[in-house]
């Protein structure tokens, strides 16, 4: 019963991603705000849908963390759910993605729409120029910056080692850096068949100034802290 609740979910977002997607590309003329305005309307789409269909909801702690400046989002990333999330519940904002999603039919479209910074993640220094110099533009624009630190899903439980573009652009820039950790990953993990009902709750941490500090310290402090605070709402749930 669950895979097939998950079946229909996923036809269900398909389809409100064509329609939305479309709305998305059709507003760009207008600016960013216009089309994050749309992408926000979406994911109440979806959220309704996840609720209804697969019985899944989420809610956000310390969302008063936020600064009122942009700022670089780190997130947790160990499933699809934050992607939507931080549409819906965080400052208006901007993605570091791989570029081979801007290649999805509709949905890649509207994320070129929303200004993602997408990197070819093979291109090692290239890619964090390029994280550090379209990501300073898009701060000054008043969008926040969201990176996913370890670069990829990770499994539920598991971590690997930050990269430092997030870290490095949040100290050229000034601006602070946001963590915000979750238990998503255990509800609807990487190549999942089901979702797990109950309730995600994503926490949003205190903002971290990176000053003249080494990255790496700066990275393993945040790292910490979010592995952790994962393991208390694990705890919790």
């Amino acid at each position: 019963m669950r895979f097939l609740r998950f079946l229909l979910f996923n036809i269900v977002s398909w389809i409100t991603v064509i329609i939305w997607g479309t709305a998305t590309l059709l507003v760009t003329p207008f600016g960013h705000r216009y089309a994050y305005a749309v992408a926000h309307h979406w994911v109440g789409i979806i959220r309704y849908f996840l609720k209804g269909i697969c019985r899944l909801s989420y809610r956000v702690e310390g969302k008063e963390h936020f600064p009122d400046q942009p700022c670089v989002m780190f997130i947790k990333h160990s499933s699809a759910l934050e992607t939507f999330v931080q549409i819906g519940e965080f400052p208006r904002a901007c993605w570091v993605l791989k570029r081979e999603l801007l290649w999805v039919p509709f949905f890649g479209w509207a994320l070129k729409a929303l200004r993602a910074i997408a990197i070819d993640r093979s291109a090692g220094s290239a890619a964090v120029k390029q994280v550090v110099d379209q990501g300073t533009q898009r701060l000054a624009e008043g969008i926040c910056v969201s990176v996913f630190p370890e670069g990829t899903r990770m499994p539920p439980g598991e971590t690997k080692r930050y990269g430092i573009s997030g870290t490095l652009l949040a100290q050229v820039s000034g601006a602070y850096i946001v963590p915000i950790a979750h238990n998503a990953g255990y509800h609807w993990p990487r190549r999942a068949r089901g979702i797990k009902p109950g309730e995600v709750v994503f926490v949003v941490g205190q903002p971290v100034t990176v000053g003249n500090r080494d990255l790496r310290e700066v990275n393993a402090e945040i790292q910490n802290w979010m592995e952790k605070e994962v393991e208390r709402i694990v705890s919790l749930s």
